[in-house]
């Protein structure tokens, strides 16, 4: 028999069926479902599975590496390029704005300590991070003081150039000899010993200083991949040249400060470029930080340390006090505090004892803990990692202009020529058109469009940390503010996935009495009666006035409230209860089927309590000893308070509640305004086709659960998981919510929508500078220095728009 028309599941006998819907069904909620989204039938057919995975090889491995000599986007493309001609690597995606390389590899074929060798060269150096204690980049360190030092070295040499252009040259540009330097003291080969002294200096501004442009210039050339540092070299170079030669043939023309100027402004916007950037991934240095490298493993033999790499599932692991913990495990030994806040943002620590998960990355506070391996790979890592890959990723309209940059450097080399050559056609001097065509290279800078979307993709990232929200998929920021559907599943969602007590009808020890029977069963009805037993008796209880009502029968006999008395024999019946001696009496908990069967009849009044307990929703628990029922423990799931506030914040959207619980528990949700279906009944299989049917009709994003939810989010455009950061949800879910707040999803919206935003706000400004600036450059209304400040101005506003915070 073919299985279930909408989840697959075996079929019952007979099928369920309804009129006017095609197909036969598992159970209602499929039938309805079916019902309600009959028209959407271009759904893909791949499994969920296959649609996520990725086309790489299933034994490929990935590395995430540092990169230094980058200068702009042309660099990402040389990179991926070089990655394509080595041998083993499948894939290599490099990161400009966040000087990091995505490298897939064959492991088999290359050894990871082996591909910083393989993969650098041609002035770019591939290495792995090496991080202090604060997960900051030693190297990224390094090259700040590198820059440092060379911005003071061409510092002091351009303050011995610009004065001899502010006091002499520039003045005698227009006709005004000041006479201030009127000495003869010429060689005999008739140059001028002061501006001689201004060519050398000028020459170690431009190749100490200059040696990274210059640097990256001469890589874009060997590689034809023209880039941002061509064009500055290309414009300070020829400076340099033509001022050269005018010295030698004894002109004073000297365009010395023009080749200064660029270097210098171009260096000082690289460094604070760079201090901007290293701030705006902050948040995610910290995550990086909660890495471990190596753990102190528990032999036959005593201890031994290990890498993190070496460990394997069900090792034993000893973390003593400040130490981080390695990888997700178990405790096994020992009870302390725990501080998770680089992964939840909790400030406050966790007490852990034997039994309960502790995710890699945390840090054991107070004790030592003895804790047993579950994964090789820590929550800390699966953040980072994820995170990192984000910011690797270009959006649509960052994909637009980088194809746009790879025409744009080739076509300001050919426009500089042309406007030189134009200069000199028209019987402009060599000089005038020089500095034209110079002007145009120097203000014609791509930079701005490279890190447009980098920075601003960061600053979200940052924001949602600060928010304890971690975005683990980049079409996030591009799938969310389109959202046309949010699914959201109630169990653990809407609702806190939290049974308790509400009410105890019938016999004055029957919540005493289910509490010893429920003592050994693992279910969260089970551990509800026993909470609510443990506390001081303060529960709601109404007597049951029936033919049979027993209310008091045995009050008082040997037990006190609050105090629940000892049981054997336990017998689980799975789906329907628990039976356990207590004392004297055989004791029976469950469904109202069950005590029939085991136990007895259930009085008329009693019977009442539980229609009626249904039918407001709540799950009615019968208890029954001595041959027949004796009350009914009323048991529910607790809504959270927040809820509809929730829903209500995205009015504008279609909102849909799916729910694996029917009856009278869903008509709250139902009877919402702001809520447009409610689907129940419907099995977790149902519940993934359920999302990608409503995904074939438009945009969907699935609110749900991370551990229970884990297909019906990976199914959805969007999924977002709400609970802590477990490595289910992050491989399930594209947001993972670290908060029991339900109103943090619309911080995810906020956010998403706040860093679009960003992106457009910073790829128009790149778009609009070099639309004004390049032709007034080639009308010849700005010079050279104006053009260098200009073109630094135009990275320098990109990143510090994306400094600030997306939501303000």
């Amino acid at each position: 028999m073919s299985g279930c028309s909408l989840c697959d599941l075996e079929l019952p006998t007979p099928p369920v069926t309804g009129e006017g819907v095609e197909g036969t069904f598992c159970c209602r909620g499929c039938l309805e479902v079916a019902r309600t989204l009959e028209g959407a039938d271009d759904v893909d057919d791949a499994p969920v599975s296959e649609t996520r995975e990725r086309e790489i090889p299933e034994d490929a491995a990935e590395a995430y590496l540092a990169v230094d000599g980058m200068h702009c986007t042309t660099c990402e493309t040389f990179l991926g390029l070089r990655g394509d001609d080595v041998e083993g690597v499948y894939a290599l995606e490099a990161n400009y704005a966040m000087e990091t390389a995505r490298v897939v590899y064959n492991p088999e074929a290359i050894a990871r300590e082996n591909l910083p060798g393989v993969l650098s060269g041609h002035g770019y150096t591939v290495r792995f991070r090496e991080e202090d204690e604060n997960g900051i980049d030693r190297d990224a360190r390094k090259r700040q003081r590198d820059t440092v030092q060379r911005l003071v070295v061409g510092g002091f040499f351009t303050m011995l150039v610009m004065p001899w252009y502010f006091f002499y040259l520039y003045p005698s540009y227009v006709g005004i000899e000041p006479g201030l330097l009127a000495v003869d003291t010429t060689t005999p080969l008739t140059l001028y010993l002061p501006l001689v002294a201004m060519g050398l200096f000028a020459s170690v501004v431009l190749f100490y200083t200059g040696y990274p442009v210059l640097r990256g210039a001469w890589v874009s050339v060997r590689t034809r991949q023209p880039n941002m540092d061509l064009l500055i070299s290309v414009a300070a170079l020829s400076a340099y040249g033509y001022s050269t030669v005018a010295l030698a043939t004894g002109s004073t023309h000297l365009y010395y400060d023009v080749s200064v100027a660029v270097i210098m402004v171009v260096t000082l916007g690289r460094y604070y470029e760079g201090r901007i950037r290293s701030q705006a991934s902050d948040a995610l240095s910290s995550v990086t930080a909660g890495r471990v490298r190596e753990a102190t493993r528990l032999t036959d033999d005593g201890r031994e340390t290990v890498s993190v790499d070496d460990l394997a599932p069900d090792d034993r692991l000893v973390v003593a006090p400040g130490e981080r913990v390695p990888v997700d495990g178990t405790v096994l030994e020992g009870t302390a505090d725990v501080d998770e806040s680089v992964l939840t943002g909790e400030s406050l620590p966790v007490t852990k004892a034997p039994g309960d998960t502790v995710v890699g990355g945390s840090i054991v506070a107070d004790d030592a803990l003895l804790i047993e391996v579950e994964d090789t790979e820590s929550t800390a890592d699966r953040i980072a990692t994820a995170l990192w890959e984000i910011q690797s990723h270009a959006p649509a309209v960052q994909r637009l202009a980088d194809a746009l940059a790879t025409v744009f450097v080739p076509a300001v080399l050919v426009l500089g020529a042309a406007v030189t050559l134009w200069g000199l056609l028209t019987g402009g001097t060599v000089a005038a058109a020089l500095l034209a065509g110079l002007t145009v290279l120097v203000v014609s800078c791509p930079c701005a469009m490279g890190l447009a979307t980098p920075l601003a993709v960061s600053g979200g990232l940052r924001d949602a940390l600060q928010r304890r929200i971690v975005v683990t998929n980049e079409s996030v920021f591009e799938v969310a503010p389109d959202a046309d559907t949010l699914v959201f599943d109630k169990t653990g969602t809407l609702t806190a996935g939290e049974m308790y007590v509400t009410d105890v009808s019938g016999n004055g020890r029957t919540l005493e009495l289910a509490a010893a029977v429920e003592r050994f069963a693992s279910h969260p009805v089970a551990e509800a009666i026993l909470e609510a037993a443990a506390s001081d008796g303060s529960e709601s209880r109404s007597d049951v006035a029936a033919d049979g009502g027993v209310a008091g029968d045995l009050a008082g006999a040997d037990t006190a409230v609050g105090e629940v008395p000892e049981a054997c024999d336990f017998v689980r019946h799975p789906g329907e209860g628990v039976a356990a001696t207590v004392g004297e009496r055989r004791v029976v908990a469950g469904t109202p089927g069950l005590l029939e069967e085991r136990v007895g009849p259930v009085p008329d009044g009693l019977a009442d309590r539980i229609e009626a307990v249904e039918r407001d929703g709540g799950l009615p628990i019968v208890v029954g000893w001595d041959g027949r029922a004796r009350g009914v423990i009323t048991v529910a799931d607790r809504e959270r308070t927040e809820w509809e506030a929730a829903v209500e914040s995205f009015e504008d959207r279609e909102i849909v509640i799916l729910t694996g619980d029917s009856g009278a528990g869903t008509e709250r949700f139902r009877q919402h305004p702001a809520v447009d279906t409610v689907f129940t009944g419907v099995p977790p299989d149902g519940k993934v086709e359920t999302v990608r049917r409503l995904a074939a009709g438009g945009t969907t994003v699935m609110v749900g659960d991370g551990t229970n939810d884990a297909p019906a989010l990976a199914a959805a455009d969007l999924g977002i998981a709400m609970g802590d950061g477990t490595a289910r949800a992050i491989d399930a879910a594209d947001v993972v919510v670290n908060d029991s707040d339900l109103t943090a999803v619309e911080d995810v919206f906020d956010l998403a929508d706040g860093t679009r935003r960003r992106i457009r706000e910073n790829i128009l400004w790149a778009f609009l500078y070099n639309a004004v600036a390049i032709p007034l450059a080639v009308l010849g209304l700005i010079n050279p220095l104006f053009a260098a400040v200009a073109m630094a101005a135009s990275s320098l506003i990109v990143v510090t728009n994306s400094r600030r915070p997306v939501l303000e």
